[in-house]
């Protein structure tokens, strides 16, 4: 498997993009396990990972972000040994963390000894990490779809639909409790793709974390951004995810006079 991954690592590569290049090949490997063990059954995939991997998004990411489907049992402790007992038959050693945030299950994963193995540190101790989210009481009205996906190995994928991964991002965007980058790359992402929100799903969850519900429609939605958007420091936006973007000349997209010029021609 070592051989494998070092076939993602192309000539010309600094260490940042083998370093997201070696994590995004696991990020893979984990959908694999979880698709052979029947986790699509029970759970849906979301998340700027789930963009990246889906449709192509032109950034790197950290985590692998799930939800529970409706009326499907979900246990951490099950996934968990899974992917315990799987990764060594790829010869890969694996370490876990199970951790409990409310109702966002958690399974840290650490690969020792990876990154030496591959020359891309030189201590044996330096691990290289995925975080595995799944939220088990995510707010309704997601609509989901599945995808086959050809990315070194062939799945199909449970997921949010675009209609509700936007609702989704649009909620951490402007509601999140600190400002992330990377939420604000995907949004100008779907801003080019001229989706609209599932409504539903992103008044919920606004709901969810806020206590009211903002009663946003189509009819008022522009505004809504248009009002949010003033709020972000754009500064840090641009700091924060240029280490995750494949082409760092596109941070200069990540302007608040670009972004509400593009909202008032979307919407």
């Amino acid at each position: 498997m070592i051989d494998v991954i070092k076939q993602q690592l192309k000539e010309g590569m600094d260490i940042e993009e083998k370093m997201h290049r070696t994590r995004e090949f696991l990020q893979i490997l984990s959908l694999k396990i979880l698709y052979e063990k029947k986790w699509f059954e029970s759970l849906a995939f979301l998340g700027g990972t789930a963009l990246r991997i889906l449709f192509d998004l032109r950034r790197f990411s950290e985590d692998l972000n799930f939800s529970t489907l409706p009326s499907k049992s979900f246990t951490v402790e099950l996934l968990n040994s899974q992917l315990e007992k799987t990764f060594p038959l790829y010869g890969l050693s694996l370490e876990t963390h199970m951790k409990t945030e409310r109702n966002v299950k958690s399974i840290m994963l650490k690969f020792p000894g990876l990154l030496k193995e591959l020359g891309l540190s030189p201590l044996a101790s330096q691990k290289l990490s995925i975080k595995v989210d799944v939220d088990t009481n995510p707010p309704k009205g997601g609509s989901i779809s599945h995808t086959i996906v050809d990315k070194i190995y062939l799945l199909n994928i449970a997921h949010y639909d675009l209609a509700s991964l936007y609702a989704g991002k649009l909620a951490a965007c402007f509601f999140r409790t600190y400002t992330k980058g990377r939420d604000f790359y995907d949004f100008l992402w779907y801003l080019g793709k001229r989706i609209k929100p599932n409504f539903l799903l992103l008044n919920n969850a606004i709901e969810q974390t806020q206590g009211v519900n903002p009663r946003i429609t189509e009819d008022n939605f522009k505004e809504f951004l248009l009002e949010n958007i003033q709020k972000i420091d754009f500064v840090h936006v641009q700091k924060d995810v240029e280490r995750f973007l494949e082409d760092k000349s596109e941070l200069t997209l990540l302007n608040p006079r670009i972004i509400q010029e593009t909202i008032q021609s979307v919407y």
